[in-house]
């Protein structure tokens, strides 16, 4: 009779010349294209295919619709919705399902640090995502994909609720095998309470076994189902050749099962099944907990995307998803609506809520030419807006986004801590074993539940979670008071800062600056004319300073050949004459000290022509800032372009300890560089001039309302542009290092202490178990403390 092919079902012609190993077994196969098919599920790790499919697979349609929905994702119209674009590489954030400890998260990206292609990869333990980044003309999306499937984890693009829904599947299981492992435990307890007090102690030996037999049927279903999540989480490091958290239980559990079972069978030795029982409720019980703790610690960003509406309105009232928005489509928003796109107002005035964003709790006014962002709340009047970024490039996109980034930037007291994670599995599984050697000889009886209670007690969960929940409340946080965070370091770097150097107009000051007066040395110059020149001129500058001239020109000029000289001023040809505006010994072709008091003179042919006197009001939170810096024993520094008498005034206003103006961007950055090497710099700038000094500072601030470059060149952003912020976020920073401590005192403390007393038999079994899953639990209950962080 012929075989039928395991894959296709039909008949195997060519004799056992295609085999491929399906559930430990050879599986015959009819022709290569089968062969091919079936090992890529098997290597995909896909081999459940078989297992649950209700026919066989057709010949015209071999690869299995798992394989196949994951090739979708290399559409280029699907990655539209997911993908970006850096430095010419791909980048995706993806949600994983199954990860459960750092020892997980190091798998993962240690496999995929081989995959050719692969440029960069971070795994979050503690909102379960991961950043990948690649090389496209070298792999896909759809393999690195399959190359996480083929660990044993599920992996799609992130998406807030679609995760949601993941989450609550997950927790869904987790409550089935909790129920059944708690029923079995409180079974299986009464039968072995009876015993252990020899209630029944003139009971027949026959009954006895009766008991055993009745607790393995209870004890079994808890073994392979409820426990189920800890053989997979083992069997994936141990196939990886690594050693996870979930090693030992594991080992424990087999070891505790297995005895007991043939103590029942032969009917000589001690039993185990209330171990085996209460070990897995009171684990299942500490994951429920941690997961749900975890959850809450990762839910404040992710929540930021769903309050982004999933319907627009266009203009003539026709609705469409609002992920469909292109840049340069006009959608309207009605009062109470929450805008679906980043956009600018083309009519309408209204007032929109931006708490989601900076943490203001003031609806701030918006009127035709201001931007709105998603999420944000239109609160009183109808307006159309004129879409500028699509859904992913959105403002609350890039703030998840960036969360995600400083989460998953491990400092380096979390690297040593996974390190130590990994060598301390494998120490317990060396005591553990010589425990029981030792016991063996010394007082066999009680070597297995001696070698039991080691085994479970000192796990390391609670070390690999120290530092991760920690983070990620602390980066939650940041974002709710309106500062979203860059670099990775910040939280380590803001806490060691002993110098403060900040820039002046658009930080110190509002940046709403203004001309005070306009005094003019040509006599065939009149004062608007002057005005309206350098108008023209600086409308090729974005500055608080060049802002000033344009609500003051009735007239615009063409400039040609315009050049921005950052720092210093604008130079360009009016009228076929050279004309230069911008500081004295800039604008002036020889120098003239006597100029230099003014903030902006206005040249011609490299004659003086005008200079402007300006003001700008200083912040209000700018003295705040200065004072409480000082009172920690920082010093303070203004740093600024600007060298007129308007700078002494605002440094002796607000006690500033060192003045250093009139210094060009290359200045800036010398300065910080000069600076002796135990000098720790936070620097704050807003301008095109301040970017250099951004990104050669330790730790470096841009304002919100600053320019798009001094944002990009910073480690935070202040959106809400409120200094006063700066002194939460060290307060922020400064209690994550307390708590992280806190964490690793604590998980080091336990496991030092329970170790020696496992060892010696003073820590029963079921104690080993609950002291276990309370320490992970203390551990990120103490984190999720850093939720509640409120401004001063």
């Amino acid at each position: 009779m012929t075989t039928p092919c395991y894959h296709c079902g039909d008949p195997v012609l060519t004799g056992d010349t295609y085999q491929v190993v399906i559930f430990d077994k050879p599986r015959l196969m009819c022709c290569p294209g089968c062969q091919a098919v079936a090992t890529t599920i098997v290597d995909s790790g896909l081999s459940s295919y078989y297992q649950y499919r209700t026919e066989n697979a057709d010949k015209a349609d071999l690869v299995p619709e798992e394989l196949k929905s994951l090739t979708l994702y290399d559409n280029q119209d699907v990655q539209q919705e997911f993908v970006r674009d850096v430095a010419d590489q791909k980048e995706v954030t993806l949600s994983l399902d199954g990860v459960s400890c750092a020892a997980c998260a190091w798998l993962i990206e240690k496999q995929l640090q081989r995959t050719t292609g692969v440029t960069h990869i971070q795994v979050n333990t503690t909102t379960n995502r991961a950043q990948v980044r690649w090389d496209e003309s070298e792999t896909s999306l759809s393999t690195i994909l399959t190359r996480i499937h083929h660990l044993g984890y599920k992996a799609a693009p992130f998406e807030a609720d679609r995760q949601e829904q993941q989450y609550h599947r997950n927790m869904k299981q987790y409550l089935y095998r909790l129920g059944i492992a708690g029923l079995a435990t409180m079974q299986v307890m009464m039968l072995a309470v009876a015993m252990y007090f020899e209630v029944f102690g003139d009971m027949d030996e026959t009954f006895r076994n009766y008991f055993r037999w009745i607790s393995l049927i209870f004890a079994t279903p808890v073994l392979l189902y409820s426990a189920l999540p800890f053989y997979t989480n083992a069997w994936r490091n141990l196939k990886a050749r690594t050693l996870g958290m979930d090693v030992p239980v594991s080992i424990a559990l087999l070891f505790a099962y297995f005895s007991s079972l043939y103590a029942t069978v032969t009917g000589k030795g001690e039993v185990f099944f209330e171990s085996v029982a209460m070990f897995t409720f009171f684990l299942l019980l500490g994951r429920f907990l941690e997961m749900r703790a975890r959850r809450t610690a990762a839910a404040a960003s992710a929540n930021l995307l769903k309050l982004v509406p999933k319907m627009a309105r266009r203009l003539n009232g026709e609705a469409v998803p609002a992920n469909s928005l292109k840049i340069d489509d006009n959608i309207r928003v009605l009062p109470g609506e929450p805008f679906p796109a980043d956009g600018q107002i083309l009519s309408g005035t209204t007032s929109v809520d931006e708490a989601m964003l900076t943490g203001e709790s003031l609806p701030q006014t918006k009127q035709v030419g201001d931007a709105v962002y998603a999420g944000t709340m239109n609160v009183e009047g109808n307006v159309d807006i004129c879409v500028t970024s699509n859904h992913k490039e959105s403002l609350v996109a890039h703030i998840v986004r960036l969360q995600d980034e400083a989460q998953m930037a491990k400092p380096k007291v979390a690297v040593l801590a996974d390190h130590i994670a990994r060598y301390f599995v494998a120490a317990i599984l060396i005591i553990s074993a010589s425990t029981w050697l030792y016991w063996h000889f010394v007082q066999p009886d009680d070597a297995f539940w001696i070698m039991l209670s080691v085994l479970v007690a000192t796990c390391p969960c609670a070390l690999s979670l120290a530092t991760p929940t920690a983070l990620t409340c602390s980066t939650s946080t940041f974002g709710q008071l309106g500062i979203m965070l860059r670099r990775g370091h910040v939280l380590e770097t803001l806490t060691k800062v002993n110098r403060l150097v900040v820039d002046k107009t658009g930080t110190l000051t509002e940046g709403e600056v203004k001309i005070d007066s306009v005094h003019v040395f040509a006599a065939d110059i009149s004062e608007q004319s002057a005005l309206n020149i350098a108008a023209s001129l600086e409308g090729f500058a974005n500055h608080p300073i060049a802002n000033a001239f344009q609500s003051k020109a009735t007239e615009s000029l063409t400039v040609k050949a315009a050049d921005n000289h950052i720092g210093q001023g604008v130079s360009g040809e009016i009228h076929g004459q050279h004309w230069r505006i911008g500081k004295a010994a800039f604008a002036l072709s020889s120098p003239k000290t006597h100029y230099d008091s003014y903030p902006v003179v206005l040249s011609c042919e490299g004659q003086v022509v005008a200079a402007f006197s300006l003001t700008d009001p200083i912040r209000p939170s700018s003295a705040r800032l200065i004072a409480a810096f000082k009172q920690a024993g920082i010093q303070t520094t203004m740093l600024t372009g600007d060298q007129s008498r308007n700078v002494e005034q605002v440094a002796n206003q607000l006690g500033i300890d060192s003045v250093t103006s009139g210094v060009s961007p290359q200045g800036k950055l010398a300065y910080l560089q000069s600076l002796d090497d135990d000098t720790v710099t936070l620097m704050v700038g807003d301008g095109v001039n301040d970017a250099p000094v951004l990104a050669g500072a330790h730790l470096s601030v841009a304002m919100g309302g600053g320019t798009d470059i001094a944002k990009s060149s910073a480690d935070m952003v202040l959106l809400s542009d409120d200094l006063e912020k700066l002194l939460t976020a060290r307060q922020l920073a400064q209690q994550t290092r307390r708590i992280i401590r806190e964490n690793l005192i604590w998980a080091l403390g336990y496991n030092i202490t329970i170790l020696p007393l496992a060892v010696m038999g003073y820590v029963a079994p079921y104690i080993a178990v609950v002291g276990m899953s309370a320490s992970s639990i203390i551990v990120v209950s103490n984190s999720l403390r850093l939720l509640n962080k409120k401004e001063d």
